[in-house]
């Protein structure tokens, strides 16, 4: 296993910044995952660290060993790509033992080898098939059993799951990552849902225009954002724009006519122009002793999601969308009253 450490990485393609002077550690044993948008960075990154590309400045560090200007074959990594990029003409065994074969490892520990990593991604029976012949999840874990079976320090993850559905995607993520704690591989991943993000992580990279906004647990990122960016990426919200009105051991706004309570997540003071970002699902149907975080207004549009009910509610001060026990009685362009607890309120300086 292997601590991972990035010091101002900086990689460029032409005009474009990919990876904007990145500095962080990746502690041995972690699932540690780059999240962002499309075009972000994120995949180069991992690409830095493979060392299938070569920094424009910056230095990477294995264990506190420059490895910056190693090869990839020289630093003990396995990689899952988003294509799985296997080798049609070749069966599932002989797929899983290329990286064994061009090592020079002898055929018994090679037949040893290759069995026992079957067994742990569940692929024992199928040495004998073919990549076509195979579903997109026994396809994904060909890649994933070759990628383990060169026994690495360090396990890297682009997008792996993107190419399948929705009910096998979840499947395979829990896998994953029961596979990856028993065992005990630091794990590098590279996504664009923000789900699959905060199910696998020990900690999160949010990245956006090639630079880290922000780096915590899954609890972190999504309760602490530490930037509108962050706040509006990690989980659905709803953004009003305010004025702060008080200071104290929590932050009091003016929105339109509304007075909202909440918490700061960077220095304001009064005066200030502030966000309140809130989160769909933690709205109730107002308190009748609650003065504050009151929100009431039309129902705009409804959606029933099995067991919730989702609604956009039009307030003065904007917006709103609210999760809701399906129990709730509530019609299009019918007034409703909901509340939010002020502790699950996001202050952000505009």
């Amino acid at each position: 296993m292997v601590k991972v450490s990035l010091r101002n990485i900086t990689k460029k393609f032409g005009r474009v910044v990919a990876a904007d002077h990145i500095t962080l550690d990746i502690q041995d044993g972690e699932f540690f995952t780059f999240l962002g948008p499309s075009g972000c960075g994120k995949t180069t990154t991992l690409r830095l660290i493979a060392g299938l590309e070569v920094p424009d400045e910056g230095r990477v560090y294995f264990d506190d060993v420059d490895v910056t200007d190693w090869p990839s074959y020289k630093r003990g990594v396995g990689m899952v790509f988003q294509n799985y990029a296997l080798w049609p003409h070749m069966t599932v065994f002989d797929n899983v033992a290329y990286g064994l074969k061009i090592r020079k490892i002898s055929q018994s520990e090679i037949k040893s080898r290759v069995k026992e990593v079957l067994e742990l991604v569940r692929l024992e029976g199928l040495e004998d098939r073919y990549p076509h012949q195979l579903s997109g999840g026994q396809q994904q874990r060909v890649a994933l059993a070759r990628a383990l079976v060169v026994e690495p320090k360090l396990l890297l993850l682009d997008e792996p799951l993107s190419n399948l559905d929705a009910k096998l995607r979840i499947e395979m993520r829990e896998e994953l990552k029961e596979l990856q704690k028993r065992l005990g591989i630091t794990t590098i991943y590279v996504t664009h849902d923000q789900e699959e993000a905060m199910v696998l992580s020990d900690r999160i990279a949010i990245m956006n225009n090639g630079r880290v906004e922000q780096v915590g647990t899954p609890q972190e990122v999504y309760r602490r954002p530490g930037n509108l960016f962050v706040a509006t990426f990690i989980g659905r919200t709803s953004v009003l724009k305010g004025v702060v009105t008080s200071v104290g051991d929590f932050v009091e706004v003016k929105v339109g006519d509304i007075n909202v309570k909440g918490l700061a997540i960077n220095e304001v003071s009064v005066g200030d122009k502030v966000y309140v970002v809130l989160r769909p699902h933690d709205f109730t149907v107002r308190k009748e002793e609650e003065k504050v975080n009151v929100f009431e207004g039309v129902v705009e549009w409804m959606a029933f999601t099995g067991g919730l009910l989702e609604a956009r509610i039009g307030i003065k001060g904007g917006k709103i969308l609210v999760t809701l026990d399906d129990e709730v009685a509530a019609s299009m362009g019918e007034k409703l009253r909901v509340y939010v607890p002020w502790r699950n309120v996001i202050i952000l300086k505009s």
